[in-house]
């Protein structure tokens, strides 16, 4: 299912209220990121597998899955927020930890009829449901 673009705007416009981002499992589709950077935002884009991305975001190869098993999730996590698009819901307990241990909030899509398999916040964003990860530090910031 392929993103209008008022509802990728209105994405990029809710995560650009962080100056740091990592976006995991970037896939085929990284005009999120795009927009983020763009927007003048630091945008690391991970995935399983290599992947093109536009001018502005950095790609690192990477399994969320097995950087979830670490203590310490690495200096590429060391953002803002960590976000996921359409994730699917076995990866929303890794990607959380990650975020956790790194100190930044989690914030995903669904693929629409999943349910968040962690606490959250429900967000309406254009036309896509927005989930804020709440665990004490994830989704408990001021932003701008």
């Amino acid at each position: 299912m392929g993103r209008d673009t008022a509802t990728r705007d209105a994405l990029a416009a809710r995560l650009a209220r962080y100056d740091r981002l990592v976006e995991v499992g970037v896939g085929r589709r990284p005009d999120v990121a795009a927009a983020l950077a763009a927007a003048g935002k630091s945008v690391t884009a991970t995935d399983v597998y290599d992947r093109p991305v536009p001018d502005g975001v950095r790609f690192v190869r990477d399994d969320v899955v097995a950087r979830s098993e670490r203590e310490d999730p690495g200096e590429r996590y060391r953002v803002d927020a960590v976000y996921a698009l359409n994730l699917p819901p076995e990866l929303h307990r890794p990607t959380r930890r990650v975020a956790r241990a790194a100190g930044a909030d989690f914030l995903f899509t669904t693929l629409g009829h999943d349910e968040p398999t962690v606490p959250v916040r429900r967000e309406a964003v254009g036309r896509e449901t927005l989930f804020v990860a709440l665990d004490g530090r994830s989704g408990n910031r001021r932003r701008r």
